[in-house]
């Protein structure tokens, strides 16, 4: 494996939406750096905001009863209805990215805009002396009241048929008018506190003085706890004024009317601290302040819209505005009995421009995800991650949305931030769900295509904006946000899936053609791929592609080694499902997908996974252990049970969700060895002074063992290129090294591969004092199961293209090109090779422009050259899959033999492979530029004759036309320790294949 270029970070910064344009008009969202200071405590004027939701067909209530019951003293449903409520089963706003239509009906008409007072003065100026009179006789009668009150609910409450009957039923208290009082109440008094504001007198979102309703609340309940919940009580009692002026819904000349904002009591005032964490995005609970919950006089809500205009509680029979605190928070008690199955119905903008959408509140749900997951998160053993982590578009308590799950143990808090809510994720903090580090928060109506990012507020108060690590699609580079992503692909590939298992693939033909999807056909999107890249495989005969990754990552240079969307293939081509698109394809036509893959390390970009919660997180934390002195990149911490859970989810994630059929996994060297690319006194010994990651080999070994429990018939290979023990072991199996196999399926036989290419770029003069090159695989050939690999590491940066490795002159390098790849498909083990090689292109691969077609091109003087090559490729692999003896005993040595492996002199290799039923080919390789009649071999005596069934020499593939027609009969002459021998004619630097004729 070759050293790759460091990730080029991609940036998505963009101004902050101007906040005086009104959301309607705004422009497309733009999105912010990557990191961010945090927001201040208080914001200044109104901005935009994007938010609705669809109502779900059936809304069913979240209590047993289908009606919310009146306070005591207010107008009861059955007598005087409240403002028109939409009726169950109706949409009542568009949901962006979930197809719903414009908020239409009366649950989303616009609210009558109250009246302005007469005059300032008569608002805000001095009171005459009979108003404070008469305000003061007021307060002492409501002081009365309110101390009347619980005797007589008391008594009520042993009364309940009689109130049933109706004795003593209080009148309806009246509508209030819309026009503000022309002298606002004494601050801090009762009737302060139920007072109604007047617009004119609010302040706008994060101005910064709070409303005289909001004052008025502060000052009534200023003995009242400052806790979250257990302040509501208390701040209730406090501020309660007589029940009968809090009707949920009063009856103005026998019409239904909206209550009053004189009907709602004043909130328990937020304690400065859980204010400040609230709007700050560092409040490990935000559900325990906002949303709805049961108080002593009612039932208190509390909503946080930074630009909204107002506010409205709806539900069945209710329709009540909310005051506004402050700094986009509105809150107000309700005289409720319990908790109605409510929605909000907030304003944007002013006069024409504004407009109103019903919405549920998001803080009104209970966790969208189990125990159990929460459980398996924390022990490390959640196998199916990406369906408790990430965004996933659900019903959750019978309305749809998208549930929102992060990883982030050391963030003091997080917010969802996207192009819902322009990037500004105040309106979303997440709540933390205790000591697995996972944050959660249930969006209703946010559907698929929805862009995201996670803001975190870091240990030190700093934020920073992240993709979401499960992602499972991300924008098309260079942009990186997350994207809500929902599958509807309906897979073909049944008989592919249900045949795969049937055999091991130890003991099966593997033929590989390795891919790399970008340049392969540029400009190509998956589903353009899947009309030709099939097509090609299989008539080139390869039962296999590799594909290079897929995963996202930032930089194309990288060539996919550098991943930052693990759970997402690259949006370059296409979406998900075109990506299954294309495997299905290639399923459909009989060619098994394996795709490299990444755990061994991850770029540095600030976006990404680097200190994801403002310390290391995915990295180690030991910054010598983390950094990747080749790359430039982070190696994970594979010691950490929830990295390692990520990774292992994220292999099982490729094969079950896309059906890839292997994993190819990169620079397992790298992981395995503390001191990899490490000098003296640069690493650190493990706890047994060895040099060996055990943490690394504990991650290799779960991971292996998970894919083939799971997964049935997948294959892992390991790109492996030191002397490692027991890569191909089973896990079980502890080796002299005293560690069990690491439990791969497969091993890139990097020594082969570098030995071999050595002896051909030899002039064939001074090939004879490099034959052991060619003969010392046959060393260790059995210790691991094989992949031989011509790869894409092997024809890039100055190593030049495998027929320009070759030596001579055209012919020569073309020779010796097909030569080596007949040697290759009969040599033991698998074989892979990389796009463009099947033709002999001339030039080293780029991945910006792919392979060079056109040299096929019948226009081109020298197209049938390489097109001699590309119909040996389509040869070899005819009869290698047609021949058992190329691949049943791969990994057995009784399946193979030497004929003369000591012919240095004549250049000269012969081997016999046998099947399992004894029967075999004779393999016969000239790598000199002379043509050698009558060469005599020692064959198998029980084969009355041969017959040549390859000659790379032949005329068709672009050869001299040297062949041996015919049957060749054994001789019954010793030779080579056999009783009988063939001579056949050798051609000039070829390879020759020989079976038994009958």
């Amino acid at each position: 494996m070759t050293p790759r270029p460091p990730s080029h970070p991609s940036s998505d910064s963009a101004a902050a939406p101007d906040a005086d344009v009104p959301p309607t008009f705004l422009p497309a969202p733009a999105r912010p750096d990557g990191e961010q200071e945090a927001p201040p405590a208080q914001r200044t004027g109104p901005g935009p905001e994007a938010e609705a939701a669809t109502e779900p067909a059936a809304q069913p209530a979240r209590k047993k009863t289908s009606r919310t019951k009146p306070a005591r003293g207010a107008a009861r449903p059955s007598d005087a209805p409240a403002t028109e409520v939409k009726p169950s089963g109706t949409s009542e706003a568009d949901v962006p990215g979930a197809g719903g239509p414009d908020a239409t009906g009366p649950a989303a008409e616009k609210p009558a805009a109250p009246k302005k007072p007469a005059t300032k003065k008569s608002a805000a100026g001095p009171k005459p002396a009979k108003k404070a009179a008469a305000k003061k006789t007021t307060a002492k009668k409501a002081t009365a009241d309110a101390a009347k009150k619980p005797a007589a609910k008391k008594a009520d409450a042993k009364k309940p048929a009689a109130r049933k009957a109706g004795t003593r039923k209080p009148a309806a208290t009246p509508a209030a008018p819309e026009t503000a009082p022309a002298d606002p109440p004494a601050t801090g008094s009762p009737a302060a506190a139920a007072a109604p504001v007047p617009p004119a007198q609010r302040t706008a979102a994060g101005a910064g003085t709070p409303e005289p309703a909001a004052v008025g609340a502060r000052a009534a309940g200023s003995e009242a706890s400052a806790s979250p919940v257990g302040g509501f009580e208390a701040g209730a009692a406090a501020t309660a004024g007589p029940r009968t002026a809090a009707a949920a819904a009063q009856t103005v000349g026998g019409s239904a009317a909206p209550a009053a904002p004189g009907g709602v009591l004043p909130a328990p005032p937020l304690g400065d601290g859980d204010r400040g964490r609230l709007l700050s995005g560092t409040h490990h609970d935000p559900h325990a302040l906002l949303g709805a919950h049961p108080v002593r006089d009612g039932v208190l809500f509390r909503v946080l819209r930074p630009y909204a205009k107002s506010v409205t509680v709806v539900a069945e029979g209710l329709r009540v505005e909310l005051p506004h605190e402050g700094d986009g928070i509105f809150a107000g008690v309700l005289p409720l009995s319990e908790r109605p199955d409510y929605r909000l119905a907030i304003t944007y903008g002013e006069g024409p421009d504004a407009h109103e959408v019903t919405v549920h509140d998001p803080y009104r749900f209970l966790p969208a995800i189990g125990e159990l997951d929460l459980h398996l998160i924390g022990e490390g053993r959640h196998e199916e991650l990406w369906q408790a982590l990430g965004a996933r578009v659900m019903e959750h308590e019978g309305v749809p949305g998208t549930r929102f799950t992060v990883w982030a143990p050391n963030a003091q808090g997080v917010r969802v931030a996207g192009n819902m809510n322009y990037w500004d994720g105040t309106v979303y903090p997440m709540r933390s769900l205790g000591s697995t580090g996972v944050w959660e928060l249930f969006i209703p109506g946010l559907g698929e295509g929805e862009l995201y990012k996670f803001d975190i507020a870091r240990p030190d108060g700093s934020h920073t904006l992240r993709i979401d690590p499960m992602a499972r699609r991300t924008e098309c580079p260079p942009a990186n946000a997350s994207v809500i992503d929902v599958s509807r692909h309906e897979w073909g590939d049944a008989d592919w899936m249900a045949r795969r298992a049937e055999r091991p693939v130890h003991t099966s033909p593997l033929s590989v053609y390795e891919v790399h999807l970008p340049s392969w056909r540029p400009g190509l999107s998956y589903r353009e791929l899947a009309e030709q890249l099939p097509a090609y495989v299989k008539d080139l005969g390869f039962t296999h592609v590799e594909l290079m990754p897929v995963a996202e990552h930032p930089f194309g240079g990288s060539w996919g080694y550098q991943v930052t969307g693990f759970y997402a293939p690259t949006a370059r081509l296409g979406s998900p499902d075109d990506f299954k698109y294309l495997v299905d394809a290639l399923h459909r036509a009989g060619i098994g997908v394996i795709m490299d893959w990444v755990p061994a390390h991850f770029p540095r970009d600030d976006w990404a996974l680097a200190e994801f919660d403002g310390r290391p997180l995915y990295e180690h934390e030991d910054p010598a252990r983390a950094a990747h002195p080749d790359w430039g990149t982070l190696e994970f911490d594979y010691g950490r049970t929830e990295v390692r859970n990520f990774l292992v989810a994220n292999a099982v994630y490729w094969c079950s969700e896309f059906h890839i059929d292997g994993l190819r996994v990169d620079a397992v060297a790298s992981m395995l060895y503390l001191d990899y690319s490490r000098e003296h006194g640069e690493w650190t010994p493990n706890q047994h002074g060895g040099r060996e990651n055990l943490d690394a080999v504990d991650f290799l070994q779960e991971m292996n063992a998970t894919v083939y429990r799971r997964c049935p018939g997948v294959v892992t290979i390991a790109e492996e290129s030191t002397a490692w023990d027991g890569v191909t072991r089973a896990t079980h199996h502890v080796g002299p090294g005293g560690f069990g196999g690491l439990g791969f399926g497969l091993k890139w036989n990097m020594g082969w591969m570098h030995d071999s290419l050595v002896y051909m770029s030899k002039e064939p003069v001074h090939r004879k004092y490099h034959h052991n090159e060619m003969t010392f695989s046959m060393v260790y050939a059995y210790s691991e199961n094989y992949v031989l690999p011509i790869s894409h590491d092997e024809v890039v940066h100055g190593k030049r293209a495998l027929v320009s490795k070759m030596p001579g002159d055209w012919w020569q390098q073309r020779a010796n090109h097909r030569a080596y790849l007949a040697f290759m498909w009969s040599h033991p083990g698998k074989q892979l090779l990389f796009m463009g090689q099947e033709f002999a292109q001339g030039a080293e691969w780029s991945e910006e422009q792919g392979p060079d077609w056109w040299l096929l091109d019948p226009a081109y003087d020298a197209a049938p050259d390489h097109r001699g090559v590309q119909d040996l490729v389509r040869e070899l692999n005819r009869l290698y899959g047609a021949t058992p003896a190329l691949w049943e005993r791969d990994t057995d040595p009784g399946g193979f033999a030497w004929i003369d492996g000591g012919a240095w002199e004549d250049n000269v290799f012969s081997f016999v492979r046998y099947d399992d039923a004894g029967d075999p080919l004779l393999a016969v390789c000239n790598f000199s530029p002379v043509v050698r009649h009558e060469y005599r071999l020692g064959v198998p005596e029980n084969v009355p004759a041969w017959r040549e069934v390859l000659n790379t020499d032949e005329e068709r593939f672009g050869g001299s036309g040297v062949v041996n027609t015919g049957r060749l009969k054994p001789e019954p002459v010793p030779y080579h320790g056999r009783s009988a021998s063939l001579a056949p004619v050798l051609p000039p630097l070829a390879t020759i294949w020989l079976r038994p004729e009958g």
